[in-house]
């Protein structure tokens, strides 16, 4: 009679999550909704005490292999500094985090590379927490910023880094030229996305279109650039100074979605720590997450990444 009761209470909490993420707009409207998307993430800690101090997916290697999830989180900065080529640099260059979150990257960029970072979010709570988190001897600050008016100098940066921030950016152009407009001529770049397949490469059907208006409005998201696309952004650039390359690490990222639901599991007590609404809240959450493993096992989305090369 018990097992009946909890699986009846079970089923209860499955239907009420399903038909509150049904409800539930999260669609983008200005950077003010993005911005409050943040604080509220950032706030809750629901996704600091289960993910840890990365909000981005892990690499767990080519090909895949099993990993600890925050350890695949931090392996994900390093791949990404080794194949953007940000290693080549000396100690004490500068970078700057755009979409820093609360700052982890930005302190192993910091810290194993010795790079003098500045990282910016559109979250003045990402900002605090980011600040809070940050050791006073880190050569890492922090300031709240829109990646489409970066009030930097041109030229001001040895490097420019940028994790899933781009569907975040109505304009995408504007965007990819903020990036190379801070970036000293012939300077590393080093940018890894969410993107959509190309409609060159397939009309979305029937089934896609809902799930991609469900991965665009419940995390604020404009739109989506393909790979494509959005080289095409950094190669039309004014300001861009040296050759564009890509690839495309979809396989490498693709157990972060489902690591990233197991983790309520692993972690019982981060959740069950924080109340009732925060167990409904991951509950809530788990829809999209779900969505956003098929869309990229499927092909509806790749996990793009950008680097500059030697000068044009």
């Amino acid at each position: 009679m018990n097992v009946l009761i909890a699986l009846l209470l079970l089923l209860v909490v499955i239907v009420s999550s399903a038909w509150l993420w049904q409800r539930r707009d999260r669609r983008y409207l200005s950077s003010s909704s993005v911005a409050d998307a943040y604080d509220r993430w950032t706030d809750d800690r629901l996704l600091e005490r289960l993910w840890g101090e990365h909000v981005h997916l892990g690499h767990y290697g080519d090909p895949p292999r099993s990993r600890d999830f925050r350890k695949a989180k931090e392996a994900f900065v390093h791949e990404l500094v080794r194949w953007s080529g940000l290693d080549q640099l000396p100690p004490g260059s500068t970078l700057l985090d755009v979409g820093c979150g609360i700052g982890g990257s930005a302190r192993i960029l910091a810290r194993d590379y010795g790079f003098d970072v500045l990282g910016i979010s559109i979250s003045q709570a990402q900002v605090a927490r980011a600040t809070a988190l940050t050791p006073p001897d880190l050569r890492c600050r922090f300031q709240v910023m829109d990646a489409l008016d970066l009030q930097l100098a041109n030229g001001r940066f040895d490097a420019v880094w940028s994790v899933e921030a781009g569907p975040h950016m109505p304009d995408k152009q504007r965007f990819a030229d903020e990036l190379l407009r801070v970036l000293k001529p012939g300077g590393r770049l080093a940018v890894a996305d969410w993107n959509r397949r190309d409609p060159v490469d397939g009309a979305m059907d029937r089934r896609e279109r809902w799930v991609m208006k469900q991965l665009l409005n419940q995390w604020a998201h404009p739109e989506f650039a393909s790979i494509r696309s959005f080289r095409a952004n950094l190669e039309a650039s004014p300001w861009r100074s040296s050759t564009i390359s890509t690839a495309n690490w979809t396989a490498a990222t693709l157990p972060s979605w489902i690591d990233s639901i197991l983790e309520g599991g692993r972690r019982p007590l981060a959740v069950l720590g924080l109340g009732p609404r925060a167990v409904l809240q991951g509950l809530r959450e788990t829809p999209t997450l779900l969505l956003m493993h098929w869309a990229f096992r499927t092909g509806l989305m790749d996990f793009g990444v950008f680097r500059s090369d030697q000068p044009t």
